[in-house]
């Protein structure tokens, strides 16, 4: 009886270790919303802020001449320079946009967030390097489909 309860107290120990703090959580989503409104508003070094040096995004299109579908990316140099670019004529988003950010799942060092933005949608992985969380990959869609084609 006494082992099973010393390997109880070491693995609900190892798990409180591990597992996300509620500062944790307010950084995965500040990460998360930093994405989003360095687009909103034009703002490179937030959007830079925000990405591991190694980020990349991908989505899926139809390439309708060849009929076949092909996967784009980008990375976090390129979301840099959209960050820059996208909606300088303030343009691209309505007044208020929306921007819901969905914990899927957060560990010590990884977390799996799932983005609302107008038209799309952002499934990300953020993970913890150096005591900062950082958006690492990002798999994304339009919410009208036929947008992919």
């Amino acid at each position: 009886m006494k082992k099973y309860l010393v390997l109880i107290t070491v693995v609900f120990y190892s798990i409180t270790i591990q597992s996300q703090t509620k500062q944790d959580t307010l950084d995965i989503k500040r990460v998360a919303l930093a994405y989003i409104e360095a687009q909103h508003t034009p703002n490179p070094k937030l959007m830079e802020s925000a990405l591991h040096p190694r980020m990349v995004k991908r989505s899926v299109f139809r390439n309708k001449t060849a009929q076949k579908d092909y996967v784009s990316e980008f990375f976090a140099e390129n979301m840099v320079i959209l960050a820059e670019t996208y909606n300088v004529k303030g343009d691209k988003f309505p007044k208020n946009p929306r921007k819901e950010v969905k914990l899927l799942d957060v560990s010590a060092k990884t977390a799996s967030v799932k983005l609302y933005a107008d038209e799309w949608i952002d499934y990300m992985h953020i993970v913890k390097v150096n005591g900062e969380w950082k958006i690492i990959n990002v798999l994304w869609h339009y919410n009208d489909v036929s947008k992919h084609e």
